[in-house]
């Protein structure tokens, strides 16, 4: 290819990247006319139908902007500029992103009347705009948790297209991806939106406790018996999901069954926090913060569900002088909203996109533990092949120095390991296999020999 063409295709692709960057622009404005109820009232074509031009911008914006990058060059981890990019090297394009969104959240969770939401008459502004979508759905309005929940699953699908474009090659993220896709539009917002329009409780089926914390609540159990054999049908397979259904898979397949390939949490961060995984914090410090906060949320959750368990069937209000309404309030508070949602998702571009998931999350700590001590689920090493260039450290959205292992050889047996299999997806070498064998099942958390040829920022204390 001569330098006129090579010229001519990059202003092709750099006119049109503006392009897409329009498109998505003036779908972001929709919106915030719509909040302000500052949206003008036009004749045909358009009428009504600015929700659906505002997704539709969106949608095309993001998905062309998506294949002029990802189809013109090779598929794969390219490693170019991540680091001093504005927005994935923490600049300040990355701050006013995250302060967007951490606004965003602040707003939905504790003051959603600025988005127009109303429980006593008709909502306005953001909300009432997707009253129409909420009224097909469900037959009746929406509340800021289905504009969320819409915002969401349309999140995942555009960005887990463009996922699926950068890892094109590797069959195990195209399906992986699907698969999260799959679960967040169908099962975690169209059926529990039907199921609402059938008069039926509102049910996610993927989402079990503890992630789903108030699935012991007493207004949630009497909501399902009240509902005949249904509801105690969804009361049953949430028990069947926490005490079998989960085990075994977590047996044969470890936690990345539901944390890379169910998970909603875990869908956002792996398709629109694709760009931040690289930011995750790799050092000693913070793999020993993780383990005290993981382990702490998850005694919290058990001890605020063991009060309100303790409520419903006594009647009792209090345990041992504390409210359990209380306890349960302040979990959903700090836990629920301000660590899975501000800081979950509003710290993407400052922290990685695995924060909630490595720090906070209590299902991600029991999936950990069942992985790390009863479970077939490893990834092995061939530290033979390995050139030592970080690409699986660098790209390990939870934090692990996965050359580390690479290095000594040794199977990465980590509670905090997600199996997304980035790391092995961005090996030059072909170091990294996810494996399920039970080979080793009574000897895997045995520590590796000691290479005294080995320095890295990991002591061989802290390996396992």
């Amino acid at each position: 290819m001569d330098t006129t063409l090579k010229t001519f295709k990059y202003q092709f692709i750099k006119f049109f990247q503006w392009i897409s960057w329009i498109v998505i622009c003036f779908g972001v404005l929709i919106l915030i006319l719509a909040t302000f109820d500052k949206l003008p009232i036009l004749a045909f074509p358009f009428g009504d139908n600015w929700l659906l031009i505002s997704l539709g911008s969106l949608s095309i914006g993001i998905l062309l902007y998506s294949l002029l990058i990802y189809l013109t060059r090779p598929s794969g981890i390219q490693n170019n500029h991540i680091w001093i990019q504005g927005i994935s090297a923490r600049k300040a394009t990355a701050w006013i992103v995250s302060l967007i969104l951490t606004f965003f959240y602040c707003i939905l969770y504790w003051w959603p009347e600025y988005l127009g939401h109303s429980d006593a008459g008709e909502n306005t502004g953001l909300i009432a705009f997707f009253d129409p979508l909420s009224m097909y759905l469900k037959n009746k309005p929406a509340s800021q948790w289905f504009v969320y929940g819409a915002l969401y699953t349309l999140a995942i699908l555009l960005f887990g297209i463009k996922f699926i474009l950068k890892y094109r090659h590797n069959r195990y993220q195209v399906i992986r991806t699907i698969s999260v896709m799959f679960f967040q539009t169908g099962i975690a917002f169209l059926l529990p939106e039907y199921l609402l329009k059938m008069n039926l409780p509102y049910n996610d089926y993927k989402n079990m406790w503890p992630l789903n914390y108030y699935f012991f609540d007493g207004w949630h159990i009497q909501e399902l018996l009240s509902h005949g054999n249904i509801g105690r049908n969804m009361l049953l397979f949430g028990i069947l999901m926490i005490v079998f259904i989960s085990p075994v898979l977590t047996y044969f397949y470890g936690k990345r069954w539901y944390c890379s390939w169910v998970c909603g949490c875990g869908g956002l961060a792996e398709t629109a926090g694709d760009s931040f995984r690289h930011l995750s914090d790799k050092s000693i410090k913070s793999w020993k913060l993780e383990r005290i906060l993981v382990y702490a949320v998850l005694l919290f959750s058990i001890i605020m569900t063991a009060g309100v368990i303790y409520t419903f069937q006594t009647g009792q209000t209090h345990v041992l002088g504390i409210s359990s309404a209380a306890l349960r309030s302040w979990y959903g508070f700090i836990i629920g909203a301000v660590f899975s949602g501000v800081i979950g998702v509003g710290f993407y571009p400052l922290l990685g996109s695995r924060v909630w998931c490595r720090f906070g999350c209590p299902m991600a700590a029991i999936l950990g533990i069942q992985q790390r001590f009863f479970s077939r689920f490893r990834i092995t090493t061939n530290g033979s092949q390995c050139i030592s260039c970080g690409n699986c450290t660098t790209y390990c959205e939870m934090g692990i120095d996965v050359r580390s292992y690479a290095q000594r050889g040794a199977n990465i047996v980590r509670a905090s390991c997600v199996g997304c299999g980035i790391c092995a997806a961005v090996c030059p070498r072909g170091v990294l296999r996810l494996e399920n064998g039970s080979v080793d099942l009574f000897s895997r958390t045995e520590k590796p020999k000691p290479n005294p040829q080995i320095t890295d920022s990991i002591p061989y204390e802290e390996l396992m």
